[in-house]
């Protein structure tokens, strides 16, 4: 128990209250019983997997509104963090595969009708349906004024016509949230653009490729030829779908910086632990200076990253404001010196650090794309400035 607290003691904030730490506690003593030595060469089986025991344990029920089955009212941005932290510690796949069923699911509890939220929320949070959130595009990333994929009325339907590319849980989710634009196909510009629930298997959608990348996740390109979605389908108004996207980002932004805590942290205590192990030079890596002094640079990188991630995801549960700018700080933050931290714990590795299978390589490759997704560094950088100057 002792241990466990000074794990968890990053939380002894004023940022977070009781029912907080409870939950990192309870969710650290699930991991480390549940998740073990991951083995995850089967990607797809493994994500699913993860979401039907996260499901199953209780733990996405802070991915949707109590309404609908989930732990809280609203979507608490400090719940999100503790458990996206919690889990990258432990398991990069086990953060994902909980990180995606809410940002998959988000559009629907904020916008869906009453009956699309309570058929398809409750599944979500029992790990019985996988979501995924389709926004980005071969020609539209960060630039979502670059949207392309269609969307045409055509009675009591809608008809996609387009393609959407690094969609994570594409190919295993069950539904996916789409963004299309229903005005002005083939125009620039965020206005006209609507979002819509897709279920897999509708006739139209196809999986067109799957996408490898350095750290396995489910990923892939979609094709919509002529896909006929209801009407009742679409999320919100005609036209709302590139303020829905926002404010799913918003909400999910400042978890992707904890995520990037959890596998810094994760990267520390290995490095920790080599090097009080480690001998050298007559005595151990601990020893010398130069480690010492790596060590100190890592815990207050990632002690400077957590105030900001903190601080973001406290300022939008209790004040209920726009957060975008603290957010856009902590992604950009936390994500630059969890990089940096454990490329300095592979470097104190030495020839371990890079061999296949050793905690700290793996890490190597899961942290470097967290440094694009939802909005790369660039655009982080690119985020906060315009705000300074709108101020």
């Amino acid at each position: 128990m002792q241990a466990r607290t000074a794990r968890l003691a990053h939380l002894e904030q004023p940022y977070f209250e009781a029912h907080h730490r409870a939950l990192a506690a309870a969710l650290d003593a699930w991991a480390a019983t549940e998740l073990g030595a991951p083995d995850h060469r089967d990607t797809d089986a493994a994500c699913r997997a993860l979401v039907r025991r996260l499901g199953a344990a209780g733990h996405l029920r802070h991915c949707v509104p109590a309404a609908y089955g989930g732990a809280s009212d609203t979507l608490e941005s400090r719940a999100l963090v503790v458990c996206r932290e919690t889990l990258a510690r432990h398991d990069a796949l086990a953060d994902f595969a909980f990180a995606m069923q809410g940002l998959g699911s988000a559009p629907i509890a904020l916008a869906g009708s009453e009956a699309t939220r309570r058929e398809l929320l409750p599944r979500v949070a029992r790990g019985e349906a996988i979501a995924a959130f389709a926004l980005s595009e071969p020609g539209a990333g960060s630039d979502v004024a670059a949207l392309q994929c269609a969307a045409r009325a055509d009675g009591d339907a809608w008809v996609l016509d387009g393609e959407k590319t690094w969609i994570s849980n594409g190919g295993i989710a069950d539904l996916y949230c789409v963004f299309a634009r229903s005005a002005g196909a083939g125009e620039r510009g965020t206005r006209g653009i609507s979002a819509f629930v897709v279920h897999a298997g509708t006739p139209g959608l196809e999986i067109a490729e799957r996408i490898e990348v350095i750290a396995p996740h489910p990923l892939a390109r979609l094709r919509f030829a002529n896909c006929r979605v209801p009407a009742t389908q679409m999320l919100g108004a005609p036209g709302e779908g590139f303020k829905l996207a926002m404010r799913t980002l918003d909400i999910f932004r400042a978890s992707v910086a904890a995520a990037a805590l959890g596998l810094a942290r994760r990267a520390l205590d290995e490095a920790l632990a080599w090097a009080r192990t480690r001998p050298m030079l007559g005595g151990r890596l601990a020893d010398l200076q130069l480690t010492q002094a790596a060590l100190g640079d890592m815990a207050t990188a990632i002690d400077a990253a957590a105030l900001l991630t903190y601080r973001a995801a406290w300022l939008r549960d209790v004040t209920g404001g726009r957060t975008t700018r603290e957010a856009a700080m902590a992604k950009m933050a936390a994500t630059e010196n969890a990089q940096r931290v454990i490329d300095r714990a592979l470097q104190l590795h030495g020839g371990r650090g890079v061999q296949v299978g050793s905690a700290v390589e793996a890490l190597y490759r899961e942290i470097r794309a967290l440094r694009i997704y939802e909005g790369a560094t660039e655009v982080q950088r690119l985020i906060i400035g315009r705000d300074l100057l709108a101020g």
